[in-house]
């Protein structure tokens, strides 16, 4: 009977898992992709305008390289089997892993009924909400909480978005204010980008108010623990990520983040069937140097994740995960964008080259695959 592979999870990991354990494979083995919906979200791009192009197809790329999909959420994984919430069951010999992450909902009265862009839908119902702010508001208001990676490219990016929905006005009259608890905003982005991040925000005219702690928020207000509070024609959540609750039943050691502490195969100790990759596995590049929640590592971590359950049940040698380039490249709206090198995240290029870059990455870089069988295994190889 053929030997078969189970990957849960459709994101940038999911895919490049699959690809790479077909590559590996030859079609020795049977490989299954589930997934709750038949497109990969550009997730990295939700900041933007247009949030309904932001997806690509995974079924062309799975279905040329001989890979199995199957729609649907999945409820419960064990060793050997992945329950689906409609009760079909998938045997497996090795299951990958990768469901991903989600938003981590800060404890504030009122924050599930505020806006994110954390996924395709609730990016798409912020972006409605901003279209009707553009016909209906004159002075528009909106509060960006998070001032990390994802809230910084958001906010620099708000007036444009107006504009696009036909309010040039709006746009330029708009108040913006990014909130962060933290004495600084990008305070996790560490010395080497801010001065870039600083001046983009002072000339997009982004009202930074560091050191808060909010309260509770309202449908148009933010209420800050000190009594103040904020007019909000739309509150957007931009607050961090968590590993997405799959991993929670599974009995491994996990990081702060829900992320399953893997091997250096990304295996997952106690379960040798299961390995687990992108957002859902805390792996190390180097000593002391986890891999981030980011698509840059997801990418490559799907790849070895991929290449090893194949290899482990081919009886081939696993390769040990390594990713030793590690690049920041933060879109900084009108002002181009900032490109860093290496762990202190030393900028190498600010403004419009570092745009360009940026621009190729969302654009290109990180998309599937496409042409023939051969070329999208080809691009499915590490390094």
């Amino acid at each position: 009977m053929t030997q078969h592979i189970v990957i849960v999870g459709g994101g940038f990991a999911g895919l490049n898992a699959a690809l790479a354990a077909a590559r590996v494979a030859e079609e020795r083995l049977a490989i299954t992709l589930v997934s709750r919906e038949p497109w990969l979200t550009i997730r990295p791009r939700l900041y933007e305008p247009y949030p309904e192009t932001l997806r690509a197809d995974l079924i062309a790329p799975l279905t040329t390289v001989g890979v199995r999909f199957i729609q649907g959420d999945v409820q419960a994984i064990s060793d050997t089997n992945v329950e689906l919430v409609s009760g079909k069951q998938l045997l497996a010999d090795r299951i990958i892993i990768a469901s991903g992450s989600v938003m981590a909902l800060p404890p504030i009265s009122g924050a599930s009924d505020a806006f994110s862009i954390d996924d395709q839908a609730t990016a798409l119902a912020f972006d409605a909400r901003l279209a009707l702010i553009a016909r209906t508001v004159a002075v528009p208001n909106l509060v960006v909480i998070g001032g990390g990676f994802t809230g910084i490219e958001l906010a620099l990016e708000l007036r444009d978005r107006l504009a696009v929905h036909g309010a040039p006005a709006a746009a330029e009259a708009a108040r913006i204010v990014l909130a962060d608890r933290s004495p600084v905003i990008g305070t996790d982005l560490g010395d080497g980008p801010r001065p870039a991040i600083r001046d983009a925000l002072a000339a997009a005219r982004v009202d930074c108010r560091t050191g808060v702690e909010i309260a509770s928020l309202g449908p148009d207000v933010v209420r800050l623990a000190d009594g103040e509070q904020w007019a909000a024609d739309a509150v957007i959540l931009c607050t961090g990520l968590r590993a997405a609750p799959l991993v929670d039943a599974i009995t491994a050691a996990k990081d702060r983040q829900g992320r399953v502490i893997v091997d250096s195969y990304l295996r997952i100790p106690g379960h040798p069937s299961m390995f687990a990759t992108g957002d859902a596995a805390h792996a190390l590049t180097a000593p002391g140097r986890p891999t981030l929640m980011s698509c840059q590592h997801a990418l490559i971590l799907g790849k070895f994740a991929g290449e090893n359950a194949a290899r482990d049940l081919l009886g081939l040698t696993p390769v040990a995960y390594a990713q030793t380039r590690y690049v920041t490249c933060l879109a900084l709206g009108r002002s181009g964008a900032v490109f860093c090198e290496g762990w202190d995240r030393t900028p190498t290029k600010i403004g419009t080259d570092a745009g360009a870059i940026k621009a190729g990455i969302n654009r290109q870089r990180i998309y599937p695959p496409t042409g023939s069988r051969e070329e999208i295994l080809a691009a499915s190889k590490i390094g």
